[in-house]
């Protein structure tokens, strides 16, 4: 398969299933349709403990990998606590050497934290993060040093928002991801079927959803495969029969389905979108923009055009290329920017279950009183009353 090239405001990739994020050269892409910009990020995390929601207390290991590959890796024992309002991380400095509090440099900013040492004469980086889990208030950081471990209060911005560890990962992003969705499907589209697939397989794993694809459950039912459908009855018909799949699973929760791709799916038509808007909709987009700023223009640019159906998607994830192997850093890219899309407005999942419960009758965002009938509401239009 060809090599592929990701660009994006997230360079995580993850090559092993319980915690080990590298940071990549060549990141991908992600928008949302309510205007959130989003930060790049870069951290070098590894993990010898895995990740449970649960967890309130943990022990973890970060090994930073310098710019230089003379230079040595450093291991970092730390302890971290979510409170109410502030989150606290207590490093193991026994074999740092630290004299006193004036060998130690914190710097935190509002999504990033930097903790520096002096030791013998040097200075030494024992961990750096641009991403931290989410927003923080700098200005009210606490750090001191409680025998051998250096202590580091952080104020969250956002008190209710509970933080499975301190730093934005695949593994946090999973875990913490529970209380934000509150069980809303998710469903993936863009022109290739098979990428919609293998991302949603990935999602659907991480956040302990059901993988759903249209595709299968249309060959399923047909007893075909779907380019023999689109040869014997064109693509309207296969797009209609989807449309049709994805009614009866608007009603659904906790899924990540993976939609049709091109003209053949129901995603790619503006008429056929009203079951879709039932759950949070990733858009996954390739580009050929070769450098960041092109890719959030372009990004930008298609949500947009009301012309092209998949505008009406609330996230876009931008991918210059694509290879399997990657599947796990779109997936975590789809989900850090669900996640602002989320606490940008935290009633979007009660917003989503009331379209549901008011039988998805495509008056999304806006929301019509019960007894609406969109029927006589496009009559109304057509007659210019």
């Amino acid at each position: 398969m060809a090599s592929a090239s990701f660009t994006s405001a997230l360079c995580f990739f993850s090559q092993n299933p319980i915690r080990n994020l590298e940071v990549s050269s060549s990141p991908i892409f992600y928008s949302s349709s309510n205007g959130v910009e989003f930060a790049s990020n870069s951290i070098v995390l590894t993990s010898c403990t895995g990740l449970s929601p649960a967890t309130s207390r943990l022990s973890s290991r970060f090994i930073r990998n310098c710019s230089s590959s003379t230079a040595p890796v450093r291991t970092l024992d730390y302890e971290f606590t979510d409170g109410s309002s502030e989150v606290e991380l207590r490093l193991q400095l026994e074999t740092q050497d630290i004299r006193s509090s004036k060998d130690v440099f914190v710097d935190a900013n509002e999504t990033s934290l930097t903790i520096r040492v002096r030791r013998l004469g040097s200075i030494v980086t024992l961990l750096e993060t641009k991403q931290l889990f989410e927003k923080i208030k700098p200005a009210e950081t606490i750090w001191y040093i409680d025998e051998d471990q250096l202590v580091i209060s952080l104020k969250k911005h956002d008190p209710d928002l509970k933080w499975p560890d301190i730093v934005e990962s695949w593994e946090s992003l999973t875990a913490g991801s529970t209380q934000l969705l509150k069980g809303t499907s998710i469903y993936l589209i863009g022109d290739a079927t098979d990428i919609n697939q293998t991302v949603a397989h990935e999602l659907a794993v991480g956040l302990g959803y059901t993988p759903l694809s249209t595709k299968e459950l249309l060959e399923t039912f047909s007893k075909q495969n779907i380019d023999s459908w689109m040869l014997a009855e064109g693509s309207d018909a296969v797009a209609q029969a989807e449309n049709a799949v994805l009614e009866s699973l608007s009603s659904h929760v906790r899924t990540v389905v993976a939609t049709l791709g091109g003209r053949q799916g129901a995603a790619g038509r503006t008429d056929t979108w009203r079951h879709l808007y039932a759950g949070f909709t990733v858009w996954l987009s390739q580009t050929e923009a070769t450098d960041e700023s092109a890719a959030k223009e372009e990004a930008r640019r298609h949500m947009q055009d009301s012309k092209v159906a998949y505008s009406n998607a609330e996230v876009v994830v931008k991918l210059q290329g694509w290879d399997d192997a990657h599947s796990k850093a779109v997936a975590q890219a789809a989900l850090s920017a669900l996640k602002q899309l989320v606490l940008s407005d935290k009633n979007l999942p009660d917003k989503k279950s009331l379209y549901i419960r008011l039988g998805c009758r495509g008056d999304w965002p806006n929301i019509k009183p019960p007894g609406w009938d969109p029927a006589s509401d496009e009559n109304t239009k057509n007659t210019g009353a």
